[in-house]
Order: C-alpha cells, then sequence, then structure tokens
C-alpha cells in the first residue's frame, strides 16, 4: 500500500515538491550564508519524494540548531508551512485525498523547524 501511495503522491505532484527542495538545497549550498541549512533542504527533498511510509523524529536537539531553526522560521519556514496547511486543507475536502492532506501537514512541520530532525522508516 505504502508503495502505491508514494508512486500517485510522486506521479500527482511529489516529484515537483522534491525537485524544488532540491533546487533550494543547491541554492543555499552556493551561498556561504546558506549552508548551515542545505542538509535540511535535502533532507526535505527526500521526504517530499516519497513521504509514506517515512516519519520525520528530533535527532539532535541543541542550541546551534534551535538558532538556525529560529532563523528558517522568521525568514521561510513560516510561508512555506502555510502553503503545506492550505495544500491539506484542499485535499482533506476529498475522502481520496486525506493521505495525501496528512502528508502535507507532515512536510509542514518539517518546514517550520527543519535543523536537527531525521526522516526515518517506520
Amino acid at each position: 500500500m505504502r508503495l502505491l501511495l508514494n508512486v500517485l503522491w510522486f506521479i500527482f505532484g511529489g516529484w515537483i515538491s522534491g525537485t524544488a527542495w532540491v533546487l533550494a538545497g543547491v541554492i543555499l549550498a552556493v551561498t556561504v550564508i546558506g549552508l548551515p541549512w542545505t542538509p535540511a533542504a535535502f533532507r526535505i527533498a527526500g521526504f517530499s519524494y516519497w513521504p509514506f511510509g517515512r516519519e520525520v523524529v528530533d535527532r539532535e536537539p541543541g542550541v546551534a540548531s534551535g538558532c538556525l531553526n529560529v532563523l528558517w522560521l522568521l525568514l521561510a519556514g513560516w510561508w512555506l508551512a502555510l502553503h503545506h496547511v492550505l495544500l491539506a486543507a484542499a485535499l482533506a475536502v476529498t475522502i481520496i485525498g486525506i493521505p495525501f492532506a496528512w502528508q502535507h501537514v507532515k512536510l509542514a512541520i518539517l518546514s517550520l523547524a527543519p535543523v536537527g530532525k531525521a526522516v526515518v522508516e517506520v
């Protein structure tokens, strides 16, 4: 079932989201200032491509990741999370879209504070 949901997710927009995050990661890597957020962007990209059967967990809570997450939230995280929440609300209206809406909720939570998180298989 996970494979089917991941394939449908990928075909109907997951590839766009994942590719956008890869592009964001590359742009962050090119700038010196964006280097601390580059691994988080690539982590979100992998999760955006194949979200079903995976979960986001805290990896390393610390002062550095907390400071990076606060900067991320102020500069980019809130509007990325809002984007995913709006998509989740639109998908939740239909019964068939509920599993996809739940994945957008998980992406919204991850978009708020991506540093210090890990994506693991369930």
